[in-house]
């Protein structure tokens, strides 16, 4: 599908793979909205790659909506890529055995609301936009992508609720192709494995910490780049024979217990 000319909505796009993403699609052509809460970085990054900023909370279906009219409005709506997640780490139950140090299920609901409900809520509005184009050369009206991660396949000890938000995005990933089939519109998957982005900033020795993950990849023992995350993101969308498929780029990485 040719990217060029058309618009892309981005969601998490201010930093990490997200903001890859959207700086491949603008080189590629693609007049992007950079859909993000960080307003400041969000707005830097559409004035560097020339793309407008909506400032956006995928729990709110109100904004999503909005940032899907903005973006039909600076061109054909034809790219999704669902980037917006959270993680969370907890045990399902304590040590004590006590109700009140179970998992905590508000942040569990919450999880689940913006890394699932929410791209599936940017899902079906921005594919109700695409539906209304005319095919493109490719016969495509449009082509998403949804940034799951490996943990839904090797979810570790306290990823409860991170494990079952990506899992849900790649269970998901079948029958909505299936649904959007009809309307010419193609949706894939990506789960990225150990990739640097700002996640790891907690830690005391931020690059020590990133040097000792990195071991436990296959080839090449580092941690993937952003860069080559939004890569495949790209050949998912660009390929017109790629569909209904979740593709791993983790280096070959499975993921310990712990």
């Amino acid at each position: 599908m040719q990217i060029e000319g058309c618009s892309a909505l981005v969601t998490g796009a201010a930093s990490g793979i997200g903001a890859a993403v959207a700086r491949q699609l603008a080189a590629a052509g693609a007049r992007v909205v950079v859909a993000d809460l960080q307003a400041d970085k969000g707005r830097e990054l559409a004035d560097e790659i020339g793309g407008v900023f909506c400032e956006v909370d995928v729990t709110d279906t109100a904004q999503i909506e909005a940032a899907v009219v903005r973006a039909t409005e600076i061109g054909e709506l034809r790219v999704l890529v669902n980037s917006a997640g959270i993680g969370w780490a907890q045990r399902t139950i304590g040590r004590d055995g006590e109700f009140d140090s179970a998992h905590d299920i508000n942040a569990f609901k919450k999880v689940m609301a913006i890394n699932l409900i929410g791209s599936f809520d940017a899902i079906r509005l921005a594919a109700s936009a695409m539906s209304k184009l005319d095919p493109t050369e490719s016969g495509d009206r449009g082509a998403i992508v949804n940034i799951a991660s490996v943990a839904a396949f090797d979810g570790q000890i306290g990823q409860a609720a991170y494990a079952a938000s990506k899992g849900g995005l790649v269970g998901l990933t079948l029958p909505v192709a299936r649904d959007l089939a009809a309307s010419a519109i193609r949706l894939n998957t990506v789960a990225p494995g150990l990739i640097e982005t700002p996640i790891y900033d907690f830690a005391p020795d931020p690059e020590a910490f990133k040097e000792q993950l990195g071991q436990s990849v296959l080839h090449p023992k580092r941690l993937g780049h952003p860069e080559e995350l939004a890569a495949m993101v790209m050949a998912c969308l660009t390929n017109s024979y790629m569909n209904a498929e979740t593709i791993r780029v983790d280096g070959g990485i499975r993921m310990p217990p712990k």
